[in-house]
Parts: structure tokens; sequence; C-alpha cells
């Protein structure tokens, strides 16, 4: 074994440019894939920050609900009714909806997502909001999200310049738009279907949205007394309410969502098919740089199984081979994605970040790939006759 990586080494490295060029592609399918896996992770995270800033053991939805930001709403009169059982502790209601808000500098309307909550106590847990939520109080005082895509303007920035701001936001399906102050600034951040939120009073939510009724809730927060099952709780909801009415835990609410991205739209099928494709490209390119080491060397391959070496030996030198390029080859990709995260998610304000997962997946998958495309260009190695070649 000592003997077979110096071997499967110095052929590589015989033709030096062949052999960097080799590692370059491999770095490329590396790159690739992490900024394929990144932006899918990113996806569903940003997707389920409501779902886990959200206070609450269980969570109330429509029957007919999709996902966050195509939500169906249900009966104010469902949530209330929970506290009819035994183990449940409290409720708190929470309204969404898509608005137009009016950038202050431009004048130009881009959505955004409002979420509207009883300011008795924060429903979410965000820190500025449990610190400042009874500002909420105020009529017409509203939370922006200093995460939000930059279209919206600076407010952000005048608001930390303790500069008034007093911004216009329009129902979809108004004309007219509400006026509503800044009062505080809180950090959710966009996702692939929201560009910022709002955070307001129930009050201002209807004010905003006059079409909406006080008795029609999209998200109702489930809080239960200490010590008691969730899971006994869930089975006797679900048995007891309604059918309009669908009773989740949090990681079953936030499984839901993802489920939703990646079955029900076409952004989920394009990002798990450009992984595939690049894991398939990946075993091409792989395939014919080790086909081609092997056509370079067959004649010492041969001469090698004259020797007496046998196919076995002959198939670990591919092999090594193989592997030694997916190591060397992942080093710069993983170092070059970093950089690139870095700057898609400047650009994109999405949770593009990187983790051991992410460079366990690749290394994992790039290794893997290697190996199957060593496997398939060895088929010319296995059938070597030194006989044929030396006659």
């Amino acid at each position: 074994m000592i003997l077979n990586i110096p071997l499967a080494w110095l052929q590589l490295v015989k033709q030096k440019v062949r052999f960097f060029v080799a590692l370059a592609g491999i770095a490329f399918i590396s790159v690739l894939m992490f900024m394929q896996i990144g932006f899918q992770d990113a996806l569903y995270a940003s997707a389920t920050q409501v779902h886990k800033h959200l206070r609450g053991d269980l969570f109330l939805i429509s029957s007919q609900y999709k996902s966050l930001t195509s939500t169906q709403s249900f009966p104010r009169s469902r949530l209330y009714q929970i506290l009819g059982f035994n183990g449940i502790e409290s409720v708190e209601p929470l309204y969404v909806q898509f608005a137009k808000l009016k950038n202050p500098i431009n004048g130009r309307k881009y959505p955004i997502y409002v979420l509207g909550f009883e300011p008795v106590k924060s429903i979410f847990k965000l820190p500025e909001v449990e610190q400042d939520f009874k500002l909420l109080r105020i009529p017409d005082q509203v939370f922006f999200d200093r995460a939000a895509r930059p279209e919206f303007g600076p407010i952000a920035e005048y608001f930390q310049k303790n500069q008034p701001i007093t911004m216009e936001i329009f129902s979809y399906l108004g004309t007219i738009g509400y006026k509503v102050k800044v009062s505080g600034l809180f950090t959710l951040g966009p996702s692939f279907g929201v560009d910022g939120n709002l955070i307001v009073s129930s009050s201002t939510f209807l004010k905003i949205f006059p079409e909406r009724r006080a008795n029609e809730l999209d998200i109702g927060s489930i809080h239960l007394e200490p010590n008691v099952n969730p899971q006994k709780i869930l089975a006797t909801l679900s048995a007891s309410l309604p059918k309009d009415v669908t009773v989740m835990t949090r990681q079953e609410f936030i499984d839901f969502e993802k489920s939703y991205w990646t079955l029900r739209t076409p952004i989920g099928f394009v990002f798990n098919l450009m992984v595939m494709m690049g894991f398939v490209v990946g075993v091409i390119v792989v395939y014919q740089i080790l086909y081609s080491n092997i056509s370079t060397h067959f004649v010492q391959f041969a001469t090698l199984k004259a020797m007496g070496f046998r196919n076995k030996y002959l198939l670990n030198v591919v092999f090594q081979q193989a592997v030694i390029l997916a190591v060397l080859g992942y080093i710069p990709g993983f170092a070059i994605a970093l950089g690139l995260y870095d700057v898609a998610k400047d650009a994109t304000k999405l949770p593009i970040v990187m983790d051991s997962s992410k460079g366990l997946l690749v290394f994992t998958s790039v290794i893997f790939m290697c190996l199957t495309s060593g496997f398939f260009s060895t088929n010319k190695l296995r059938k070597v006759d030194p006989a044929e070649i030396f006659n």
C-alpha cells in the first residue's frame, strides 16, 4: 500500500498542466455544489424565520394553509375555543398579509410583509421587539426590519440617526395610503417570497387593511401549561376541533413550510435538479480526467500486469488518484465558496452561511463523485492483456 500512493501521485503530476486543469475542474464542481446547496439551505432558512421566532408550543392554522406567503384565514373563535381544553395556558392571535410600502425617497412602492399581533406581550422571540413592544400600543406605530432589501430606502439608517421616519403603506386592494411612523427596528430578513417585514399592533394592522375583519386570523399561537405532554394535547385538539383548522407543533409547522417550497414550487424543484446535475457533470468531468490518464499510462499498467500485479492493484492506483484529485480539488473549491457566500449574502440579504454540515456534505459528494468516475474509467484497465500490447 505504501508503494501504491507514490505511483498514483507520480502518474498524476507527470503532466503538470493537465494535473492543475483537473484540479481546477474539480474545484469548479465543488464551488457549483456549494452554491447550489447554500442557496437551497437559504431558501428553507429564510422561509421559516417567522416560524422559528414565534412564541408558542403549538400553532393553529387553517386547513387550507399552503405557506406563510399564501395563508388562509380561520375564525378567531377557533383559537379561543382551545382555551376550554385542559393543559392550555393561553393563546395569541397573529395576522399576516402583504402590503405595498412607499419608498420615502423615490416614491416607488414595493411589497412588504406585515405581521400584526396584540401587544399585551411579545409574540415574537426577537430581542428588540420583546424589549419595546409596548410602543406598538401607540396608534400607527410600526417596527421595521433592518435586514430588509434596500429597495425600501434608508429607513433603518434614518431611524438610527434619530431622524423621524413617516412612511405610507398601501393595501393591495386600496389606492389610498395609510401613514405610519417607525418606532423601532428588528432583524428578521427577507426570503425568496418576502423582501422585508413590518411588525405592527393588531389595531394598526386592521387600519392598514380595512378589508380584513378582526375575527379572521392567520396563525394562532398556543401556550401550554408547565409539565403537560404536548403530543397528548395535540392529539386531543386534532380530534376535537372542527376540520377547518389544523394544529401543529413548531417542528411540524417548519417542516410543512419546507415541504411547500420543496415540492410545490418551481424553485424547490430547480434547486434539487441543479444539485443532481452538478453531481452528474462532476462525474463526467472526473471520468474524462481519469480515463485520459489511464490511456496515457496504458503501457505502464500493462507492464505492471505482465510483471504479475493483479487487477486489484491497478484499480487501487486509479481509485487513489480519484481520492487525491477529490481532496486537492475540494480545498480551493471550499476557499472560493467561502468568499462567494459572503458576496451572495451581502447582495441578496439571504442567510447564506457556511457550516460544517455543508462542508462535510460537499466533501463526501466530491469523494463519491470521483470514486464513481474512477469505477467507470477502469473498464478498459480491467480488460488489458499484456500479450496484445507487446505483441
